[in-house]
């Protein structure tokens, strides 16, 4: 197999991009043997969000690189091994890492520098009670895991945007790391005790800071194939200044790469062997780590993407969700979609270029199939033109 550079360690702009691709699961087949987990075991961390149009983004995540998994299959992945009286063998637990993630059972330790520095911190705007704190501790090792609702309401009432006195709570505990997530039932967090759901094996804050940032600058490094301080740094909103204090001991070495103006490093396992193989094509969404970073997406794949959510309608160019469409390698296009019954409607679907609408018919129509929808309907083309050719593509 043909080598890539290795004495400067000079990359061009192609071969990041397909290093970037193959490390984030995209270029090669799809390790279907090792499934949902093994994919949040390679990527390190799989964000959250309540957005849900297609389906969440934490399916999202897998579908993209496996193909039509089962959804109930996603769920099973991340938070089996659980009963009414809470997790017997937990996958994943959920914490702050890049956003509120899924991250690795394994990793626990690793997040000890950031549950010390969350008891060091001021507790924003969230004022608690005395006792307020010690109580939901008493309740939850007294009744065993519940989620916040059970735990006496996660708001107050009559104030939707301000939460209870209890979530408030139980938020700082899952923080500080004396309580944990591994389980949710009907999109709702359930709350354990650290000690009660975590491993004994795991269960320890052992590793001093150094060590837990060095571990997350390798991951990031390996889950990114290349990037740079800031592409690294952020996969798991580390500092700039705790990336620099660690990388030299990371095993990430340096690299340039062809069009980038800012140092980089990559994983040296990415570097042996010249990434081949077929190329997903299939809608991305926008909480994923191939585009998390802005900036980076525009390095690699030269395509400007903007999560519109928050946007006012007017205001908004390609939609609510628009996801990205992945092709070939690149991104060519974006489809903001909704559901209708078994209908998967594209309200928007806006295209790069006349070469974009195979692909993106591809993905429209793999999507629907994940989701059990039997039809697709084009609603708006950003190119007028080649509506009738997408519609004639869909079949």
């Amino acid at each position: 197999m043909t080598s890539l550079p290795r004495p400067a360690i000079d990359l061009s702009a192609d071969e990041a991009r397909r290093i970037a691709l193959r490390a984030q699961g995209f270029l090669g087949a799809p390790d279907r043997k090792s499934g949902v987990r093994g994919v949040l075991r390679h990527l390190g961390a799989v964000q959250l969000d309540t957005i849900s149009v297609l389906a969440r983004s934490h399916e999202l995540i897998p579908y993209a690189r496996l193909g039509a998994v089962g959804r109930g299959r996603v769920e099973a992945a991340y938070w089996d091994g659980t009963s009414g009286t809470g997790p017997a063998r937990p996958h994943a637990f959920e914490y702050w890492s890049h956003a509120a993630c899924i991250l690795p059972i394994e990793e626990w330790p690793h997040f000890a520098f950031r549950r010390r520095a969350y008891r060091t911190r001021p507790h924003w705007h969230h004022d608690l009670p005395a006792g307020a704190y010690d109580t939901v501790i008493k309740q939850l090792t007294a009744e065993g895991p519940l989620t916040a609702t059970e735990l006496g309401g996660a708001k107050n009432k009559g104030e939707w945007w301000d939460w209870s006195d209890a979530k408030v709570a139980v938020e700082r505990a899952l923080m500080y790391g004396e309580v944990v997530c591994t389980e949710r039932r009907s999109w709702k967090r359930v709350y354990d005790l650290a000690e009660r759901a975590i491993p004994q094996t795991l269960l320890h804050d052992d590793l001093d800071d150094r060590e837990c940032l060095r571990r997350l600058v390798r991951l990031a490094g390996q889950a990114l194939g290349v990037g740079t301080r800031a592409d690294i740094a952020d996969y798991h909103r580390l500092k700039g200044e705790q990336f620099d204090s660690v990388v030299a001991d990371s095993g990430l070495v340096p690299v340039t790469v062809e069009g980038w103006d800012k140092p980089a490093w990559a994983d040296p396992a990415a570097l042996e062997t010249a990434p081949r193989g077929r190329h997903r094509t299939t809608l991305l969404s926008p909480f994923d780590s191939l585009i998390w970073e802005r900036a980076r997406t525009e390095r690699i794949f030269g395509f400007t993407h903007r999560l519109e959510a928050y946007v006012p309608k007017p205001k908004r160019v390609h939609g609510y969700f628009a996801m990205p469409v992945l092709a070939g390698g690149r991104l060519v296009g974006r489809v903001d979609p909704a559901r209708e019954g078994s209908t998967l409607v594209a309200k928007q679907a806006s295209l790069d270029s006349p070469k974009s609408v195979p692909a993106v018919a591809q993905a429209l129509r793999e999507a629907a199939t994940w989701v059990n929808c039997d039809s697709v309907r084009v609603e708006r083309v950003n190119k007028p033109e080649l509506t009738a050719e997408l519609v004639r593509a869909l079949g």
